[in-house]
């Protein structure tokens, strides 16, 4: 099952409201998801592998073209293709886009129903009809209303296989790259708008429980930004990934400037982009 739609639809919210736990960072901030992350929903009667995707844009570098190239990759070899929009912006031209990318049988899923009023989600499902897809859901992925419903009729469009994770794994995320990535989403809810796309984060020392990560930064004048006055910021994001983190875990934050890391391609092969 892959979630694909445009930057900020909810797409990773609604992963996570699908398996009822953290598996993928969030943020208002478009180009949150850099990489496919795959979800597992195991239940008695069926297994769901869902892959979360950057969002499609027009892509305004070297990133933005892999992140396309990533979610447009997700799209095949999958049982069903889930388009993401949302309830609350009109359907526009790159929806539009990204649905003609998608196979016919594909679901489209109206998110954002809760901030949406009556009059905007049936209008919303009204515009979805003419991408000529085969069925609709209004949901939100924060309240969770709708989600059962649609995690009934993805069960029920599953052939007959082999289950592919063992039980208990809802993630084939590696905790080194987990533990970044929550970096990045503290990152991304406290430093200004002009920062968030310019910063990565990898973790470079793994000595349980000690864990060194190192924030890279595209300008000398963000460095400074993303650390903070007296450090304060780099101080309130070690605090929060801490607290999603076991018990006793020591995490070490540095910023490093990597110039223009975003359109070089040896950067974003070294951060596995």
């Amino acid at each position: 099952m892959t979630l694909v739609g445009r930057p900020n639809v909810g797409k990773s919210t609604l992963l996570n409201a699908i398996l009822g736990t953290k598996v993928s960072i969030v943020s208002d901030k478009p180009q949150t998801t850099r990489t496919q992350v795959r979800g597992v929903l195991d239940r008695p009667d069926a297994q769901l592998v869902f892959v979360d995707t950057p969002g499609i844009h027009k892509p305004r570098s070297a990133l933005g073209e892999r992140l396309n190239a990533t979610a447009e990759g997700a799209i095949g070899d999958v049982d069903v293709v889930c388009l993401v929009i949302d309830a609350t912006a009109p359907l526009g031209r790159g929806d539009r886009w990204v649905a003609g990318r998608v196979p016919p049988d594909a679901v489209v899923v109206v998110n954002k129903v809760d901030v949406a009023s009556p009059a905007e989600v049936l209008g919303q499902l009204s515009a979805a009809a003419g991408l000529d897809l085969s069925e609709y859901f209004p949901v939100s992925a924060r309240t969770g209303a709708g989600v059962a419903e649609l995690v009934a009729a993805l069960v029920a469009r599953l052939p007959e296989g082999p289950r592919y994770y063992p039980a208990g794994v809802v993630t084939d995320v590696a905790e080194a790259f987990w533990v970044g990535e929550l970096v990045r989403e503290q990152l991304l809810a406290v430093v200004r708008e002009e920062v968030p796309h310019s910063v990565a984060t990898r973790v470079t020392e793994w000595d349980w429980p000690r864990v060194r990560c190192e924030i890279l930064v595209e300008r000398e004048s963000q460095k400074g930004i993303v650390i903070g006055r007296g450090g304060g910021v780099l101080k309130a994001v070690g605090t929060a990934v801490r607290a999603q983190l076991p018990e006793g875990a020591y995490l070490e934050l540095f910023v490093k400037v990597d110039k223009d890391w975003q359109r070089r391609p040896a950067s974003l092969e070294r951060l596995g982009y």
